[in-house]
């Protein structure tokens, strides 16, 4: 898939024209409102909207406004005091984590367990909101942190930006400022091992492989388990990166020439030739390529597409080829819900969902959804 090898560039405020006098600064209390999509809590304020983050819901807290002025519709702020905590709220393991300080962890705070419980909730209600399923979701621990069930020492990828003194250093969430750090907790005592079920993979030095070490190999396995592939099927990976799940659904159907990769980034595009010998590996845009592949029927289709989602293009361009199944690996539940929702529209329902804690102590959660076509013998 089209995602670079390390960390995203960190997301910024967007520029806008003030609507009023700033608002940055002000405290006041609140009393915290549901999880929502995005490492924040949701709470109200003289009827505004405040996106909270560094709370749980339930709590008490006094909050700071870090963006907002006298008009806008919501604000944004840390809680920078607990008046009465949850019961899930934990000490943060790392020093850097909290209100003005490192901004790569969202839920530091949170005791693990509920950490998973908070991140099922933000897929239920994505799913609700934007696909209409009712849908009770569980998020599946991963076998790799260190300590085990630390949440810690998972991230096989780490960079770090550097003060001018030489200093190593984090950004501050939603801006380029930096905070020194001496060490992430998150990062693995160990490199990334590009082995998967006793197969290895060839990976550029700056290319895409899932950070944390469970990855790949849950993520075959939920792919695998979803779409059943069987001997002489055909088989489209899309935003294949080197082929992960190529190299496996070709053991399956029997021929690696059944199986066609599309990968955006040309240098991954050619890894995935060498890591599925025989398969055709197509490089460029996803919707492009497939606007001028033949529309053939083709039995199975992976879909992995990088954060916003694979979008209608793409999936109108899947349903034309009739697959009896589609595995869509998700980094974002709601993307993978408005795409859940377009499938719907074309007769293809969501047969089942898993999801995965690959990014603990962050609100990020992995998902695996299978989808048939309504009228399959396939339930």
């Amino acid at each position: 898939m089209t995602r670079s090898g390390g960390r995203r560039p960190p997301r910024t405020a967007r520029a806008r024209t003030p609507r009023g006098e700033s608002r940055v600064g002000t405290r006041f209390e609140v009393e915290v409102g549901p999880i929502a999509h995005g490492g924040f809590c949701v709470a109200r304020h003289e009827g505004r909207a405040v996106f909270v983050r560094h709370a749980l819901p339930g709590e008490q807290v006094v909050v700071v406004v870090t963006e907002g002025t006298e008009g806008d519709r919501f604000w944004r702020a840390d809680a920078v005091e607990v008046l009465v905590p949850s019961a899930h709220r934990v000490v943060p393991p790392c020093p850097y984590a909290g209100p003005d300080a490192c901004g790569g962890c969202d839920l530091q705070h949170v005791a693990v367990p509920h950490q998973r419980e908070l991140k099922a909730a933000v897929v239920a209600e994505q799913l609700r909101r934007l696909a209409g399923l009712d849908l009770a979701v569980t998020v599946e621990a991963v076998p790799g942190d260190t300590p085990p069930g630390s949440g810690l020492g998972w991230r096989t990828r780490q960079r770090y930006a550097h003060l001018p003194d030489g200093r190593q250093a984090m950004r501050k969430h939603r801006s380029h400022d930096l905070v020194p750090v001496d060490h992430c907790l998150l990062e693995s005592p160990d490199p990334a091992a590009h082995l998967v079920r006793d197969v290895s993979f060839d990976v550029a030095g700056d290319g895409f492989w899932q950070v944390h070490p469970g990855a790949p190999a849950i993520l075959v396995e939920a792919v695998l388990a979803g779409l059943d592939p069987r001997p002489g099927e055909s088989a489209l990976d899309l935003y294949a990166g080197v082929g992960l799940f190529a190299r496996f659904l070709a053991d399956r159907v029997g021929d690696a020439r059944r199986v066609t990769m599309v990968e955006g980034d040309r240098a991954a595009s050619g890894h995935a030739a060498a890591n599925v010998p025989g398969a055709p590996a197509l490089a460029g845009d996803v919707a492009t390529v497939l606007g001028r592949l033949p529309v053939e029927p083709v039995d199975l289709v992976v879909l992995d597409p990088p954060r916003e989602g694979a979008k209608r293009a793409v999936v109108e361009q899947v349903v034309a080829r009739t697959p009896r199944a589609v595995a869509y690996v998700a980094c974002d539940p709601a993307a993978l819900a408005r795409d859940v929702a377009t499938f719907a529209e074309h007769g293809y329902a969501l047969a089942s969902l898993r999801a995965f804690d690959l990014f603990p102590m962050t609100h990020h959660v992995e998902c695996v959804a299978h989808l048939v076509k309504s009228d399959s013998d396939l339930r």
